[in-house]
């Protein structure tokens, strides 16, 4: 019951984690092609720029105790893919968390490199599994001590998988750490 509830909110945050990506999206371009602006942009970008580290972290920290809820207590067994996303998720928490404790925002480009890192590899393990890609000698599962990367675990509302959940994670990164470095490369002007 508690196992269906807390796999059921984490495919509830990344359906929301997934709208408001695409939300930031429509609005970048209508603002920057079209140059329609809007206040829910210019809102939401503040909202977002003020509340970085705090965000950051917690978004971090969900996907971190996701991956490992996953792993340890529903117990699927990550494939190579995941640890390799595990690998450029988890110090962020710890980037983020000591970042807000000395009220230090210079964490800005190590948490982009890590996310986009991390996007490319969960990018490529999402393609992998929707079969997208269909390359037998790039599928992880061949190696024979871990789990296929093109093996469904879990499938809500017809596309959020593990890996795209760890996607979405790294492209709210994304967004978020390329945001408030235009901010802060804008008040440096």
């Amino acid at each position: 019951m508690v196992k269906e509830l807390i796999e059921s909110g984490l495919e509830i945050l990344t359906l929301i984690t997934s709208f408001l990506v695409g939300l930031l999206i429509l609005l970048f371009i209508l603002k920057f092609v079209f140059g329609k602006k809007t206040k829910i942009y210019d809102s939401l970008v503040h909202f977002l720029q003020d509340n970085y580290l705090f965000l950051g972290f917690v978004v971090s920290l969900i996907a971190t105790l996701g991956s490992l809820f996953y792993s340890e207590i529903i117990g699927y067994s990550p494939c190579v893919l995941c640890w390799y996303q595990r690998i450029f998720m988890y110090p962020q928490v710890f980037l983020f968390a000591i970042a807000m404790k000395i009220k230090n925002k210079s964490i800005i480009f190590n948490s982009l490199v890590l996310s986009v890192i991390g996007f490319l590899i969960a990018s490529y393990h999402y393609l992998l599994q929707i079969e997208f890609l269909n390359n037998e000698l790039l599928n992880c599962g061949i190696v024979g001590f871990t789990a296929n990367c093109s093996e469904y675990f879990s499938l809500a509302y017809g596309y959020i998988t593990i890996p795209f959940m760890a996607l979405a994670a790294f492209l709210f990164l994304i967004i978020l750490n390329y945001g408030k470095l235009m901010a802060s490369q804008e008040r440096a002007i």
